[in-house]
C-alpha cells in the first residue's frame, strides 16, 4: 500500500523517493480511490491506493515505479500510434499505458484533434492502464471538445479502464463504444447515430462526486 489512511486524512507515499503528502480523505465512497489527492497535489500515478505513485519531483525526472519504456504485459512504451482524420471526426489511437511518461504526446494529439476536426474518438484498443494524469487529460479534452460543440468518445476501453471510469464516476461523462468503428458510425455525417444527441449527453455538469477544485486542477495538467 502506498496510502496510509488516518480517520479523515490520508497520506500518499512516493514509490521512488519516499516523500509524502497528506490531504483529506477522498469524497468518493471507495476508500481505495485517491485520484483527487493525486490531482490536487501534482502527483502522478495510479488513481487507486495500491500505486505506483510519484511526487512532482520524481514525476518530472521520469523516475520511479512504472517509469520505464515497457508497459504492462510486455507492451511497448506508451504513446500515440497515430491520428486519422475522417471527415469531421479524428481518431486518436493510443498505445501502451496512459501515464506521466506519455502525457505530453497524448495531450498534443488530443488538442490537434479537437482543433482540426471537433469530434474525437480516442481508440483505447491497445491501452491497458490509465493513471490519474491520464484521466485528467481525457477530462480536459472532453471539456475542450464540448466548448466547440463537439463530442469526445472513448472506444474499446479495457476492463481496467472501464472499472476506473466507473469508480471515479466518470463513466457518464464520455460516450463509450465497443470499437472505433461503432463510434465512427455514430459520429460521421450521415451515420446511424445522432451526433447532436451525443453532444447533449456530454454537455452536462462536472463529474459526479468530485470536488470542483480537483476537477479543475486535473483538467489543467
Amino acid at each position: 500500500m502506498t496510502v496510509v489512511p488516518d480517520e479523515h486524512l490520508m497520506t500518499l507515499i512516493c514509490d521512488s523517493c519516499g516523500d509524502t503528502t497528506t490531504g483529506t480523505a477522498c469524497v468518493l465512497p471507495d476508500a481505495e480511490v485517491v485520484w483527487t489527492l493525486v490531482a490536487e497535489h501534482g502527483w502522478s500515478g495510479s488513481p487507486f491506493a495500491t500505486g505506483p505513485h510519484r511526487c512532482p519531483r520524481c514525476s518530472l525526472s521520469g523516475l520511479g515505479v512504472g517509469g520505464g519504456t515497457t508497459a504492462q504485459g510486455g507492451q511497448p512504451g506508451g504513446g500515440v500510434l497515430g491520428v486519422d482524420h475522417l471527415d469531421d471526426v479524428a481518431v486518436v489511437t493510443a498505445v501502451g499505458d496512459i501515464d506521466v511518461d506519455t502525457a505530453d504526446e497524448l495531450r498534443a494529439a488530443l488538442r490537434q484533434a479537437v482543433d482540426v476536426c471537433g469530434h474525437v474518438v480516442v481508440d483505447l484498443t491497445r491501452v491497458h492502464l490509465i493513471d490519474a494524469g491520464g484521466l485528467g487529460l481525457l477530462v480536459r479534452a472532453h471539456r475542450d471538445a464540448r466548448e466547440r460543440g463537439a463530442v469526445l468518445c472513448l472506444a474499446a476501453p479495457s476492463r481496467f479502464i472501464r472499472t476506473v471510469l466507473h469508480t471515479m464516476r466518470l463513466d457518464g461523462l464520455f460516450p463509450v463504444f465497443a470499437s472505433p468503428q461503432e463510434a465512427l458510425r455514430r459520429l460521421s455525417p450521415g451515420g446511424a447515430g445522432d451526433a447532436a444527441g451525443l453532444a447533449a449527453v456530454v454537455a452536462g455538469p462536472a463529474p459526479r462526486g468530485l470536488p470542483p477544485a480537483a476537477v479543475t486542477d486535473a483538467m489543467s495538467r
